[in-house]
């Protein structure tokens, strides 16, 4: 390859790094790195018995990003076949948290979840729920209810295990 196209080519793509990095809110050059720190609080959730981390960003409901202070997404909310995270409303087992149908390495992981709200019956005792098989076999002992919430949060899995 000419040496002036070679050179061509690596002034092409510093100044595409460069603009990518500056869009993306980053200094160019040397150490590209972020040019503020963002902190965000992370909230943990289970999938098949083991606790995994994860960020709330976006939800479709705008009284949830209010109470949630995270962002309000209308679009989200019209995506459809999404996996399943369930959260206890009402009374639940101590320490219950979040439950994900998913997580990643899994072919149907994605970072948007449709919730899905459970609800203990008045006469049942809550146990703690830590996967999505539990739920399914404690719903057909009629003990929990499962509705969906027509909502979709966006709550990308940051670690597993």
């Amino acid at each position: 390859m000419p040496r002036k196209l070679v050179f061509s080519s690596a002034v092409a793509a510093a100044f595409t790094a460069s603009v990518v990095a500056a869009s993306a809110g980053m200094t160019a050059g040397p150490g590209m790195g972020p040019v503020s720190k963002i902190t965000r609080p992370a909230f943990h959730g289970y999938y098949d018995g083991h606790k995994d981390t994860y960020l709330n960003t976006d939800v479709s409901n705008k009284t949830e990003a209010a109470a949630m202070h995270i962002n309000y997404s209308a679009t989200i909310g019209t995506v459809k076949g999404l996996p399943e995270i369930y959260l206890v409303e009402g009374r639940a087992a101590r320490g219950q948290l979040a439950v994900f149908g998913s997580e990643p390495g899994e072919k149907d992981y994605s970072p948007l979840w449709a919730e899905t709200i459970l609800t203990w019956k008045a006469t049942a005792t809550p146990v703690l729920i830590t996967s999505d098989t539990q739920i399914d076999k404690i719903e057909k002992t009629g003990q929990l209810t499962e509705r969906d919430a027509h909502v979709v949060l966006n709550c990308p899995i940051i670690k597993v295990g």
